[in-house]
């Protein structure tokens, strides 16, 4: 069925990107329901982001907290449950937004977030699946750790309660040819790598996440070992300069 005959562009488009997601996973050796793919909805109406969860994305993510409090409201008010992914900058004073709203926080970038976070978390009676975001390309602009500073961050999480620390996250630098960026989720994989073969088995297990990639990169996040990957653009179309 195409657009023409009654599929969305939205629902089209994610059914061509899971495609080409599959497609990347086989070519590596890798099961398709390895990588999850997580619909960035960024500045579009939660009625877009309602449009691609009936057609089978049920992971989205939100970079603000505004917009991801007010999406996760509308679909409640809709009868709606999707598993909403925080993957942009949060700030200490706004976790209290977010904590109990969201399945995954993907952009931990200092202990001190991690706390809080923590902190809220045990206040409520819950555990919060968080991700370190770690600034492997060492652009000055990305947030995160450093790269040597990582595994002492993990050691320090594992040891928070009301966290559960699932794995790593990254940004690529934006370029045209997405294989020089590569280096970039080697690195991560990399370290990630290395980070689990000094833990505990029980920890080790549950150390199982690298969110990186793109729209622009995904696949080669994947041929690197990408569990998650997050993409807005080829599902939802452009967005403003400002956005």
């Amino acid at each position: 069925m195409n657009p023409a005959e009654g599929t969305s562009v939205i629902a089209e488009r994610l059914r061509s990107v899971r495609a080409r997601i599959d497609d990347a996973a086989v070519s590596c050796g890798r099961a398709p329901e390895s990588v999850t793919l997580v619909a960035v909805t960024k500045t579009f109406p939660a009625e877009d982001a309602m449009e691609a969860f009936r057609a089978g994305a049920g992971d989205l993510g939100e970079n603000r907290v505004q917009e991801l409090v007010a999406k996760e409201d509308a679909f409640r008010a809709a009868g709606l449950s999707a598993s909403w992914h925080l993957i942009g900058t949060l700030q200490k004073n706004k976790v209290k937004y977010v904590v109990g709203r969201v399945a995954m926080i993907h952009s931990v970038d200092s202990l001190d977030l991690l706390a809080e976070i923590s902190g809220r978390s045990l206040a409520r009676g819950l555990v919060t699946d968080v991700l370190l975001q770690v600034n492997v390309s060492r652009e000055e602009t990305k947030h995160g750790f450093e790269v040597s500073e990582t595994a002492r961050a993990v050691a320090a999480g594992l040891a928070m309660p009301g966290v559960r620390l699932r794995g790593l996250m990254t940004m690529a630098p934006p370029v045209e040819d997405p294989e020089t960026v590569r280096p970039v989720f080697e690195g991560l994989a990399d370290l990630a790598s290395r980070i689990r073969a000094g833990l505990p088995p029980l920890d080790a297990s549950g150390f199982d996440v690298l969110s990186m990639g793109m729209s622009s990169d995904y696949r080669v996040a994947i041929a690197c070992g990408a569990t998650h990957v997050r993409i807005g653009t080829a599902i939802f179309g452009g967005r403003s300069p400002k956005a």
